[in-house]
C-alpha cells in the first residue's frame, strides 16, 4: 500500500502563507469551523446545480453538513454529501494554496441564469487552511460525484502533502482535524453548537452536530431577509427583531429592501421603539451584522456611522469574499459603497417618518442626542442631518425643528439663537432669555450632552448663523421692547468703576438691553466659547485662553440705578474745598466718601464681597 502513497510539495510558499492564515488573516480562532462549514455548503450547492443537467448527480434528499467530535481520538470531522473531489481536484484545490475550486467554478457560471446559480461562499481559496489554527494534521477523504474512486489528501502543513487511494461509499467529502492540545474546546458539542449558530445559523444547507450519539440540528437555515416582503408578516419581523437584537419592545421602524446595480445586497434593519439600557451611550460603534450569502462575517464592519448606532439588523451581500478578516474589510471599496447606500436609506426613512410630528417625537426622545453627534462628526452629511434635529423652544410648546424656527423668525432677525445648559428645567428661567422674550424673539433651548459642541460645527442653517445667547453679541435694539420699566440710568461712570474693581475677574463690563427682571448677567466674550462650553472645559481641566466672562448690567433695574446714584454721590464728595487741606476731620470725611458706596445701615463691603454678582 505504501507504494500507492504519493508525496507532493505544495504549489506555493506554504510556510509563509500558512503562517499568514493562522496568525494574521483571521481575528478569531473559531473562524476555522465557519470556513469548513462554508466549504461543505458550497460543495452541496454545487452538486445540486450540476444535477440540473445531469440527474445522476442529484444529492440525497437529506443532504447536510455533519459535524462530529471524538474527544478520545482528539479528532473533529466535518462531512458533506456534496460534489466531492477527484484526485486531480484534491491536488489542484488543496495542494495549491490560494487556488479556489469555488472561485474557478463561479467563473464558469457567467452564462447561467441568475435563479439557477448556486450560492457559493468561498472566493480566495485559503479558508480551508484555517483548519491548521486548531489542528496539527488534517486529512481529507473525498469521492467525486459520478465516479467510483475515492482519495485521501493529508498534510501537517509543513510544506508537503500526501495523496493515496481511499474507500468512501457515497460521493462527498470528510475533513478530519487532529486537534491540538490547546484547542480541546472544539471537541465539545456545546462549543461547536455555539460557533455554528453564531456564524452559520442562516445558511440553507442543514448543519447537525453529533451529541450523545444523536445528530442534533445546529442552524435555522431560513434567512428572513432573503424572503420577499410580501411573504413576511409583521409578527415575523417583530420576532426576528427580538431574536437578533435581544430586544423586548416592538421596532419603531422596519426597513427591508434589496439593492441592485453595481453593488448588490439585501438589508433588514430596525429602529428600536425604546432606548436600550445604556448601550447606545456607552458603545459608540454600529453593530449591524454583515453576512456574505447568509454566512455571518462580523458585527464590527461599521455598516452605519456611530451617530446611527441605534439601528439594528442585517446586511447580506454576494459581492464580498468570505475569507477575509475584519481588518481587510475596512479597505474594501464594495463595503464603502454599501455603507453609503445603507446610511442614505436610513436617513430617507427618518425623513419620511418626520412628517408625523407625534410619531417622530417618540423617536427623538429616545435617540435624538445620538443623531446630533452626526453634525459634529460627519462633515459630508452635516447639512443633510440638520433638518432632522428637534428642540425645545422659548416660544413654542413641544418639539420644533430648524426649518420651523426659520419660518417664524422676526423681520430683521439675522441669526438663529440658542441657549445651552445642563439642567433643562433651568433653561426657561434663565436671565439670558429676558431680553429675547420681551421682544418676541424665539430661542432654542438645548440640554443634551452634545449640544455644547455641534452648533459651532454646523455654523449656519438656511444661510442663518447659529448664535449662543450667552455670547452677548446679540444687538436687540432694532426690536421693540414689550417690557415696561423705568428709563435706563446713565451708567457710564458705574461701568468704568466696575471695570476697575473687577478687572481680575471679568474681561469687560457693559450696559445691556438684554435684561428685564435681572440686574446683571454674565456672558461669554465675542469670538470665544460660550459659557456652557467653558464650564465643560473647566471640568475637563482644559484651558480655553483668557476665557474671562463679560459682566452685563441692566441700567433700568432699581438696584443698578441705586448703585449708580450712590457711586455718583461718592464721586462728587471726593472734590475737597481748599480749607480742608489742614483739617484732620475733613481729611477723614474725604477718605470715607471715596470708599465703595454701601446701603444705609450696612457695613462697608470687602473687595471679595464687592465681586459677588448675581449670575444666574
Amino acid at each position: 500500500m505504501a507504494d500507492t502513497v504519493e508525496r507532493r510539495e505544495f504549489g506555493a510558499e506554504v510556510g509563509r502563507l500558512l503562517d499568514l492564515v493562522v496568525h494574521a488573516l483571521y481575528s478569531e480562532r473559531e473562524i476555522f469551523l465557519r470556513e469548513l462549514v462554508a466549504n461543505a455548503a458550497d460543495a452541496t450547492d454545487r452538486r445540486r446545480f450540476e444535477a440540473l443537467t445531469d440527474p445522476a448527480l442529484t444529492p440525497p434528499p437529506d443532504a447536510k453538513v455533519a459535524i462530529a467530535a471524538d474527544a478520545t481520538a482528539r479528532t473533529l470531522t466535518v462531512s458533506d454529501a456534496g460534489i466531492g473531489m477527484s484526485k486531480e481536484d484534491l491536488a489542484e484545490n488543496l495542494g495549491t494554496i490560494a487556488r479556489s475550486g469555488t472561485r474557478a467554478f463561479s467563473q464558469s457560471l457567467a452564462n447561467a441564469k441568475p435563479d439557477e446559480r448556486p450560492s457559493l461562499i468561498g472566493q480566495f481559496g485559503v479558508g480551508f487552511y484555517s483548519a491548521f489554527m486548531v489542528a496539527d494534521r488534517v486529512t481529507v477523504t473525498s469521492r467525486r460525484a459520478g465516479t467510483a474512486e475515492s482519495w485521501t489528501w493529508a498534510s501537517d502543513g509543513q510544506g508537503s502533502y500526501t495523496l493515496e487511494p481511499a474507500n468512501r461509499a457515497e460521493p462527498g467529502t470528510d475533513v478530519v482535524l487532529h486537534v491540538k492540545e490547546d484547542a480541546a474546546e472544539y471537541l465539545e458539542p456545546v462549543r461547536l453548537d455555539h460557533v455554528v449558530r453564531k456564524w452559520a445559523d442562516f445558511i440553507t444547507v442543514p448543519v447537525t452536530i453529533l451529541r450523545d450519539g444523536k445528530a442534533e440540528s445546529a442552524n435555522q437555515g431560513a434567512a428572513l431577509w432573503r424572503k420577499p416582503k410580501a411573504e413576511i408578516t409583521a409578527d415575523q419581523y417583530a420576532e426576528f427583531y427580538r431574536q437578533t437584537g435581544m430586544n423586548f419592545d416592538k421596532p419603531w421602524a422596519t426597513l427591508h429592501w434589496r439593492a441592485e446595480g453595481a453593488t448588490e445586497f439585501t438589508a433588514l434593519l430596525f429602529v428600536p421603539g425604546m432606548k436600550p439600557f445604556g448601550a447606545v451611550e456607552t458603545d459608540r460603534d454600529s453593530k449591524v451584522r454583515l453576512h456574505v450569502r447568509r454566512m455571518f462575517i462580523t458585527d464590527e464592519a461599521g455598516l452605519l456611522p456611530g451617530w446611527l448606532r441605534f439601528v439594528q439588523g442585517v446586511v447580506d451581500t454576494e459581492d464580498l469574499p468570505l475569507n477575509v478578516s475584519r481588518e481587510m474589510l475596512q479597505t474594501t471599496p464594495v463595503l464603502a459603497r454599501i455603507r453609503k447606500a445603507v446610511t442614505g436609506r436610513v436617513l430617507s426613512e427618518l425623513a419620511s417618518r418626520a412628517k408625523d410630528p407625534e410619531d417622530y417625537g417618540r423617536f427623538w426622545e429616545n435617540f435624538g442626542p445620538v443623531l446630533k453627534e452626526g453634525i459634529y462628526e460627519d462633515g459630508e452629511r452635516r447639512a443633510e442631518i440638520a433638518p432632522f434635529l428637534r428642540f425645545r423652544s422659548s416660544g413654542q410648546e413641544g418639539w420644533t425643528s430648524l426649518p420651523d424656527y426659520v419660518s417664524r423668525m422676526k423681520d430683521g432677525q439675522e441669526a438663529i439663537y440658542y441657549l445651552v445648559a445642563d439642567d433643562p428645567d433651568a433653561l426657561a428661567a434663565s436671565p439670558q432669555l429676558e431680553g429675547f422674550r420681551a421682544r418676541g424673539i424665539e430661542v432654542l433651548l438645548m440640554s443634551d450632552h452634545v449640544d455644547a459642541f455641534w452648533p459651532e460645527q454646523l455654523g449656519r442653517f438656511d444661510d442663518k448663523p447659529l448664535r449662543s445667547v450667552t455670547q452677548g453679541a446679540a444687538d436687540l435694539s432694532a426690536f421693540a421692547d414689550a417690557a415696561e420699566g423705568d428709563a435706563p440710568t446713565d451708567a457710564a461712570a458705574l461701568v468704568a468703576a466696575l471695570k476697575e474693581a473687577l478687572k481680575a475677574d471679568v474681561s469687560d463690563v457693559r450696559a445691556t438691553d438684554r435684561l428685564v427682571e435681572s440686574a446683571v448677567v454674565l456672558s461669554a466674550g465675542t469670538g470665544g466659547p460660550d459659557l456652557q462650553m467653558q464650564r465643560l472645559m473647566r471640568r475637563a481641566g482644559r484651558s480655553f485662553g483668557a476665557g474671562r466672562p463679560v459682566l452685563e448690567i441692566n441700567a433700568r433695574h432699581a438696584l443698578i440705578r441705586s448703585v449708580a446714584a450712590r457711586h455718583e454721590a461718592g464721586r462728587t464728595s471726593r472734590t475737597r474745598p481748599a480749607s480742608c487741606s489742614t483739617s484732620p476731620g475733613c481729611r477723614t470725611a474725604t477718605r470715607r466718601a471715596t470708599r465703595w458706596p454701601s446701603p444705609a445701615g450696612s457695613r462697608p463691603r470687602s473687595p471679595e464681597r464687592r465681586r459677588r454678582v448675581r449670575t444666574r
